[in-house]
């Protein structure tokens, strides 16, 4: 099969190469995919996982990419709950080869049916971006109606899935960015916009949650704003601790229930998702490699 594989940590994207692989096998409750659309995100070769495993010994070559839609085409002993020919979308392990590939092999439990009227190349955008959102808003920062949410990157992949999905969960979302992310952050929910380079930040007074997807200076600034009881959710790592409330740090999972309701979401038009770039598989390196700046999912086309 064709395949994106990555050997050279210091080559980082110039090391990247279109290559035949062998078609993976499916283990114990696993299933193999034929992937139709895959999903990338650009922090992918600075992951430690995309390296080793987890006991730390080199595994490349790797195949990156972890967001996938495609069909089943073989089961593993023992999976249940999917089967041959169904359509799915998930998330695959960040420690096994991924999805930048003809086919994978994956654990079933990471994966969730999806339906006939929802594109491949939506889905494939959802996993990683949509997970994310949801487990860093319910999950970690335990949202409520009547809250203020700070939410930084409000035009990128995950910016704009916090805001649609707090904005219907009855929160008043402030989000963040550059002064040319103002309208599309408006455009998917957002109450107000702070741009970054011109703003001041601090000027937004208290806020009830902050979703992190920046780090560093913004970061600490930030846990300054999150009053009585609140929470500072990163997806960076390490959060400065606010001076009265908690910061937590997390790594998006896999988790099928999660997944169903955000496809759900998107079929009744409660969700849109945040494609920036489209590429088939033979030029994903190039694509990869583009010298302007997306602020949506990298999605690559594996299959027409």
């Amino acid at each position: 099969m064709k395949a994106i594989i990555v050997t050279d940590q210091a080559a980082g994207k110039a090391g990247m190469k279109l290559s035949e692989r062998p078609e993976p096998t499916a283990a114990i409750n696993d299933v193999v995919v034929r992937i139709h659309a895959s999903g990338w995100v650009g922090t992918e070769l600075e992951w430690p996982s995309t390296w080793t495993d987890r006991r730390g010994r080199d595994r490349t070559p790797s195949i990156p990419g972890h967001e996938l839609a495609g069909v089943v085409t073989a089961l593993g002993y023992g999976t249940t709950g999917l089967s041959v020919g169904q359509r799915v979308l998930g998330l695959a392990d960040w420690y096994r080869d991924g999805t930048l590939a003809e086919y994978v092999a994956i654990e079933a439990r990471n994966l969730a049916p999806l339906p006939d009227d929802v594109d491949f190349t939506v889905a494939t955008s959802l996993p990683i971006s949509g997970l994310t959102a949801w487990q860093g808003l319910f999950q970690h920062g335990r949202l409520k109606a009547g809250q203020r949410v700070l939410a930084h990157g409000a035009a990128g992949a995950v910016g704009t899935m916090v805001t649609q999905l707090a904005r219907e969960a009855g929160a008043h979302v402030i989000g963040t960015g550059r002064a040319a992310d103002r309208q599309k952050a408006l455009d998917f929910g957002a109450h107000e916009f702070v741009d970054l380079d011109n703003d001041t930040l601090e000027d937004i007074g208290a806020v009830d949650l902050v979703f992190d997807v920046i780090g560093g200076d913004i970061g600490k600034r930030s846990a300054g704003l999150v009053g009585a009881g609140g929470r500072l959710v990163s997806a960076v790592g390490p959060a400065e601790v606010p001076r009265n409330g908690v910061a937590i740090d997390f790594v998006v999972e896999a988790d099928r229930a999660q997944l169903n309701e955000i496809v759900q979401r998107v079929r009744d038009g409660r969700l849109r998702t945040n494609i920036g770039s489209n590429a088939p598989l033979d030029d994903a390196i190039a694509a990869f490699n583009a010298t302007t700046r997306s602020s949506g999912k990298t999605v690559i086309h594996v299959r027409p």
